[in-house]
């Protein structure tokens, strides 16, 4: 054959594949339609009350008592006659969660109640692989999300009994992240953050990405959880057991900080009176009850005289007598000595609230990362996405996972008032994620619910809510 014809056919057939693949490349990269859509509405949410009536007399209502029972929220006792007594809500049912899939021909007059849908929204479930599901809301959503919390599967040495591939090959695993990392970046605002876990077999492959996508200036904090601890039985151990996983927090922009950066003591400090000489780099004298003192060498106090005269005013700084321990407040006048043992030698002391909390760090080994309330191998706690949500927004702001796994992210966001978005592309979406969320509706009393805290912003009598969940179409579909 002539090389010339060769060459010609050679470039014919390259040109071609090259269509192809971008014509693949333009597929993946397209915004999704929604295959189906459907909202889930507690009955108190709905402010009609012929609606709640045309509901409970639906003939789908069967099939909708059927779910609650199997999600425990009712008893086989239940009857429909129990949800409307004299025309009103009873307060035992007023949450019980409406799924618009079984009441198909009543949506549109449940969702015309709302002038204001997506504003009203708590949230939103997306069955879809996420790089599909970001693309997608990126235009609704960019610059809205306060924080992102994401557990990707980790890249292990071999697959396990899990919901989803853990086997992945170290630059499959970094590709993965890469692709849908700088879409998160463009869903969080310019206070906003995201929480990356990984264990020791992706760590050395996250902080470089991080640091490639939303820049080493951001970097915050790598934060230490605890794991589940394991009992190791062999006679030779040659490996120790893991003990904690790591999280890194990076921030969208400059204009980040940490909302609440506290965590609860195991026992409340009472409150004392503390000395105020251990600030390190030598001071200058100040005034206190009229009395002149200089701080020790090396030291000074911690206050301005203005402060200390303040303090002094609200009784909350004294001097005391470092011979007998004499207190003099304001209401004794100006320091003479120590009218009980006449030594002049007093101290300063400011009174310390009794505090609940301490200052946050990063070690977080006092809760343990996983739980296995949902039956679900690597089920994040709800006591861990407590402090990630709780440090770092507030309540009315966004929160997103789109490796939702067991759907923990979002049931702790909706606990703590916060709105949320959660995508998952495993069938347990159906049956892990939306019931779960259906009971978090409804009032589930797991995990931080038995918090105290918690307790005064999510229990049986302010539960409830309204999210819509949907499927969007996928790759293969398109192609």
């Amino acid at each position: 054959m002539d090389i010339s014809i060769f060459k010609s056919i050679s470039d014919n057939i390259i040109d071609k594949l090259s269509n192809i693949e971008n014509y693949i490349k333009s597929v993946w990269e397209m915004p999704r339609s929604p295959i189906y859509e459907n909202y889930v509405i507690t009955l108190d949410r709905i402010s009609d009350i012929n609606i709640i009536q045309r509901i409970i007399n639906h003939p789908n209502i069967k099939l909708q008592i059927k779910e609650w029972q199997d999600l425990s929220i009712v008893d086989n006792m239940f009857t429909i006659d129990d949800i409307i007594i004299d025309g009103m809500l009873t307060n035992e049912y007023k949450h019980l969660p409406i799924d618009t899939k079984y009441f198909k021909d009543l949506e549109y007059e449940i969702l015309s109640l709302f002038d204001d849908l997506d504003g009203l929204l708590d949230g939103w479930l997306i069955k879809s692989e996420n790089y599909q599901a970001l693309n997608t809301i990126l235009p609704k959503f960019k610059e809205k999300v306060q924080t992102i919390y994401i557990d990707p599967p980790f890249n292990k040495e071999q697959d396990a009994d899990y919901h989803y591939n853990v086997k992945y090959k170290n630059s499959s695993w970094a590709t993965l992240l890469e692709n849908r990392l700088p879409l998160a970046k463009e869903c969080l605002n310019e206070k906003g953050s995201i929480f990356v876990r990984c264990d020791y077999n992706g760590n050395w492959i996250v902080r470089p990405l991080m640091n490639e996508i939303f820049g080493e200036e951001n970097f915050r904090n790598e934060i230490g959880v605890r794991r589940f601890r394991k009992n190791v039985m062999e006679k030779e151990i040659k490996k120790l057991p893991e003990g904690i996983d790591t999280i890194y927090v990076y921030s969208s922009t400059e204009h980040f900080k940490y909302f609440y950066p506290y965590k609860r003591k195991d026992k409340q400090r009472k409150g004392f009176w503390r000395h105020m000489d251990d600030s390190s780099g030598q001071g200058t004298s100040k005034i206190f009850l009229g009395k002149e003192l200089f701080p020790p060498d090396g030291k000074h106090w911690k206050y301005s005289q203005e402060n200390i005269d303040q303090r002094i005013n609200d009784g909350t700084l004294i001097l005391v007598c470092s011979n007998c321990g004499y207190q003099h407040h304001k209401a004794n006048g100006v320091w003479k000595g120590c009218p009980v043992c006449k030594e002049d030698k007093p101290i300063p002391k400011y009174w310390v609230e009794e505090q609940e909390d301490e200052v946050l760090d990063s070690n977080w080994t006092d809760l343990y990362g996983y739980s296995t309330a949902w039956n679900f191998q690597t089920e994040n706690s709800e006591i861990l996405l407590k402090r990630v949500i709780e440090s770092t927004s507030n309540v009315g702001d966004l929160v997103l996972d789109f490796f939702l796994g067991s759907g923990t992210t979002t049931a702790v966001a909706h606990k703590l008032g916060r709105r949320w978005i959660g995508v998952e592309m495993g069938e347990h979406f159906y049956t892990v994620v939306l019931p779960r969320m259906k009971k978090v509706l409804f009032y589930d009393k797991s995990g931080i619910s038995k918090e105290k805290d918690v307790q005064e912003k999510y229990n049986k009598e302010n539960a409830g809510g309204f999210f819509k969940y949907y499927e969007l179409e996928q790759f293969e579909n398109v192609l």
